[in-house]
């Protein structure tokens, strides 16, 4: 027995040739005991996606991350010293953050899964010379396979019969329009998957007439199996934030410990007593190893993805979100993302060479068509409605309340009618026969009878100017009928052209007593509009150092005309086909690919290549898809953005994100939503190393020169839960400024920590430690400690924390330009924190548990006067940051460029 025949070979041979290969009978396929051997050779038609690892092993792998077993080990010390309470807040971050890592995995896998909803549960086979019906997955190579309309084709099969045959590739090759299918072998060699006529795929829907064939591939031998073994070897890029996240957690943890280390050892140096200086180096591991930040960085993500949910974006994966504040390259479909997808016919050139124009979108009969300044109605113009009856005639959409039921182009051609009262005008025709619009024939014909005055068949064709053209001998003149000559072909290529320049989609209109002698009558113009806000939203991403980058199927001048509108086009840009992206290499791809902003006559097939071009540059890249084939491009890329209204079942599972309404301007939003998420994060970490390392310093300091210890334990856990705790959390939940689209994509390599962000850290740091300093030295004018010497000491430093919170609440903006109220989060939590403080300082219990006394007012005012230095040195420099920024834009301009010769944004 032949192993399968894949279908690029199969579609090649007559179909006896491929039924003697596979050792099959044409009229009684395979008998029983013959399937069952080849079943045991080529196994089930089904897709293989077995989890190598149980559940709990999946989750238990979770654990191995290093800021995971350093929480661990912090949780560990806590239960040793009978820290309970903390020990408790470290596991639930850990499970926090676990749970969150595990269901990312869980759900990437699920686009595997997801592929095996296209193998259909039963289909029709011939076996033993009877019709059975059963399971797909049963089926074997050499099975004889009935297909009809409505049916899900159960594997790859050659075709040895086909009537009407029409079978929808969408999922497989993004072609909207069915294939015809026939049963004849293709003379070409390397044919791509939509050209094998011959050929019906597994998963592809039967829209029209029926068939047999002889199944050739199935399971991963298929097409759809190709696709599936890729997605699996495809494995998704680790996001920008979990590397970062990574690298600060390491970084955070050993520098701490280290410092922490030091402590302990000059104070053993110092013949103090080693019980107290290790329950003092723990308090500190607590404080100083950052438990809170993934806690932190969950939430912000989490709420992030909720903000996003009701601007019509669907988030998956949380660290995707900061992701797309990265993304340095969007490559976004065109029809539906970028335009509405609702075609409209503006222009009209008859054959005659009268020009109409067509006004009004959508489809509804308002706005009218004019000539030389004059409205067309009816039969005013014998010549216009000639045109837009072909259109019609040759046309299967329907518009009912304003909604289109069929394809835009002809939705368009309808509205037309419906400005011209000419709707009704196929009514006057009975519909014998139909052929439908192909890549092949780049056309539609019907062929009619007149149901009123003389019975004779007539064509009506519509389809690409040079299609019709060429089967043309006479055209339409003012209502009579005159040669056609080369001078009426080439003003109508001309104007086919122009229309094509300026963005238009063209149609030629033909009709006539025969297919080789059609009388031309005119050409139809249509535009689909840009989206609402995508022009702005590109001019500002653009601006702001993202590159947007247009994929089409349409013809060049079509594309270019878009772009040029979209404003991702001028005179002298650079655009690339796909048979140019199928001849270059990955390595001339990318040596040209930063120059392209337009991709047309691009088929889903040619993405993944192009991600992987872009990628190679080191570019962040964001793709569109809607298709089942686009699924791997999903996968591969940084951020997969599948279409929620027109997108697959597998696309959806392939993506990282979902757009619920199919518009570029929500990956905008999208992106502005990533950028503020991580600006917030960096707000976090900067609040909270200024307070680790003031806490560290002061410790260290306070040893170093032999003076008492300013905090105990107690008090150093306590700001360990402000500095973790609401008022560090509500950090994460600020709200997005709307400043921060502008700013230019962050390199997905650049560490959260930045030497600007050292800088400020340090700064508050130092204004911490010295100011908590000058409250203990000034309160132990007598060197021995009192509890009222450390509750100034630790009140002081806990006010600091709360006007530092302040202050790190924007990085670059005054706290009183962002608003005070605007982050109620924030307010509560410094609200509660400062109400704690009180109870620490005043309630009996808590004063023995911390060992504190009550304080008066004046204490109150020299500290609340001492602490907000920090939030005023802030604003201090944060105005002078503003201002050089302020300066060196005007001397250089706001618009971050695009440097293609060394791929970066300046």
């Amino acid at each position: 027995m032949m192993a399968p025949l894949m279908s690029e070979f199969a579609c090649q041979l007559p179909y006896d040739d491929v039924a003697r290969k596979l050792c099959t009978d044409l009229a009684n396929g395979l008998t029983h005991p013959e399937a069952d051997h080849r079943k045991n050779i080529h196994g089930y038609n089904e897709f293989d996606v077995s989890e190598d690892d149980p559940l709990w092993k999946k989750y238990m792998e979770q654990f191995k991350d290093p800021l995971i077993l350093l929480l661990l080990a912090s949780a560990l010390v806590s239960i040793c010293m009978q820290q309970f309470d903390d020990a408790i807040s470290i596991t639930v971050a850990i499970v926090i953050v676990v749970t969150v890592a595990f269901i990312q995995e869980y759900r990437s896998e699920k686009s595997l899964e997801a592929l095996k909803k296209l193998v259909p549960p039963k289909c029709h086979c011939v076996r033993g010379g009877r019709i059975e019906t059963f399971l797909a997955r049963e089926l074997v190579p050499g099975d004889i396979v009935q297909i009809s309309i409505g049916d899900k084709v159960p594997a790859d099969i050659r075709l040895f019969e086909a009537v009407d045959l029409m079978i929808d590739e969408s999922s497989l090759t993004g072609e909207t329009e069915p294939i015809k299918k026939t049963t004849v072998p293709m003379m070409k060699m390397n044919l791509h998957v939509g050209d094998r006529k011959n050929i019906a795929y597994m998963g592809t829907l039967v829209r029209c007439g029926n068939g047999k064939g002889m199944v050739i591939c199935t399971g991963e031998s298929s097409e759809f199996g190709e696709i599936f073994k890729m997605m699996g070897a495809e494995e998704a890029p680790k996001t920008p934030l979990q590397i970062s996240m990574g690298v600060l957690g390491k970084q955070l943890s050993f520098y701490s410990f280290w410092i922490i280390g030091l402590i302990m050892f000059l104070g053993w140096l110092q013949g103090r007593r080693l019980l107290d200086m290790f329950t003092i180096g723990v308090s500190l591991a607590v404080a100083a190893i950052p438990e809170g930040l993934p806690i932190v960085v969950t939430v912000t993500l989490a709420l992030g993805v909720m903000r996003m949910a009701k601007r019509k974006a669907i988030v998956k994966k949380l660290p995707i979100v900061e992701t797309l504040g990265c993304a340095t390259v969007i490559c976004s479909d065109k029809t539906g993302t970028l335009t509405k997808n609702e075609m409209t016919v503006t222009r009209i050139f008859t054959a005659d060479e009268s020009i109409a124009e067509v006004s009004g979108v959508g489809y509804s009969s308002s706005g009218d068509v004019r000539c030389h300044g004059e409205v067309v109605h009816g039969n005013s113009h014998s010549s216009i409605t000639k045109v837009i009856e072909v259109g019609i005639v040759c046309n299967n959409a329907q518009i009912v309340d304003n909604e289109l039921h069929g394809q835009p182009t002809e939705g368009a051609l309808i509205t037309a009618a419906m400005k011209l009262n000419l709707k009704d005008v196929r009514n006057n025709y009975a519909r014998l026969e139909e052929w439908p619009f192909s890549s092949d024939s780049k056309m539609m014909i019907v062929k009619c009878a007149p149901k009123y005055g003389q019975y004779e068949e007539l064509y009506f064709v519509k389809g690409a100017t040079e299609r019709i053209l060429r089967q043309c001998r006479r055209y339409y003149y003012n209502g009579a009928v005159l040669p056609f000559t080369i001078v009426q072909e080439t003003v109508a290529l001309e104007e086919a052209s122009r229309m094509g320049t300026a963005g238009l989609r063209v149609l030629a209109m033909a009709f006539g007593h025969s297919m080789d002698d059609l009388i031309y009558v005119g050409i139809v113009g249509m535009l689909d509009p840009p989206r609402e806000g995508v022009r702005e939203s590109i001019r500002v991403l653009v601006s702001s150092g993202v590159a947007v980058k247009m994929l089409t199927g349409d013809a060049e001048e079509t594309a270019k005309g878009i772009g040029s509108r979209l404003g991702l086009y001028s005179a002298g840009g650079f655009t690339l086909s796909g048979d140019q992206v199928d001849q270059m290499d990955l390595m001339q791809l990318k040596q040209v690919i930063n120059n392209v902003t337009i991709f047309y006559r691009v088929s889903p097939r040619h993405k993944h290549k192009i991600v992987k071009a872009l990628q190679s540059n080191k570019a962040v890249v964001a793709m569109t898809g809607d298709g089942v084939n686009d699924a791997v491009a999903l996968r591969s890329a940084n951020i997969g953005i599948a279409m929620g209204k027109n997108g697959t079942d597998v696309c959806k599972e392939a993506a990282d994100m979902i757009l619920l309404d199919d518009n570029f301007y929500t990956i905008m939003s999208a992106i502005e939503e990533g950028k503020g998420i991580f600006y917030n994060i960096r707000n976090f970490v900067r609040f909270q190393l200024s307070t680790s390392i003031a806490a560290l310093s002061l410790i260290t300091l306070s040893t170093l020169f032999h003076l008492p210890n300013p905090l105990n334990a107690m008090q150093i856990l306590w700001i360990n839960i402000i500095m973790d705790g609401p008022p560090a959390q509500s950090l994460g939940v600020e709200p997005v400024d709307e400043d921060v689209v502008k700013k230019p994509p962050r390199t997905a390599s650049d560490s959260i920590i930045t030497k600007k962000l050292i800088f400020n850290v340090m700064t508050s740091a130092i204004i911490i430690v010295l100011g908590t300093l000058w409250v203990f030295w000034r309160e132990m004018s007598d060197n021995k400690i009192t509890p009222r010497d450390t509750t100034m000491t630790f009140t002081c430093f806990v006010f600091f924390d709360m006007f530092n919170a302040l202050s790190c609440r924007s990085e670059l903006k005054s706290v009183f330009t962002i608003g005070l109220f605007n982050n109620r989060m924030f307010l509560i939590a410094v609200g509660l924190s400062l109400v704690g403080q009180l109870l620490v300082i005043y309630f009996p219990p808590l004063q023995a548990v911390f060992q504190t006394e009550s304080l008066y007012l004046a204490d109150f005012l020299l500290l609340i006067t001492l602490t907000s230095s920090v939030l005023v040195i802030s604003e201090i420099r944060k105005l002078i940051e503003r201002t050089l920024e302020k300066r060196h834009n005007l001397q250089l301009g706001s618009t971050y460029h695009y440097d293609r010769d060394h791929n970066q944004y300046v």
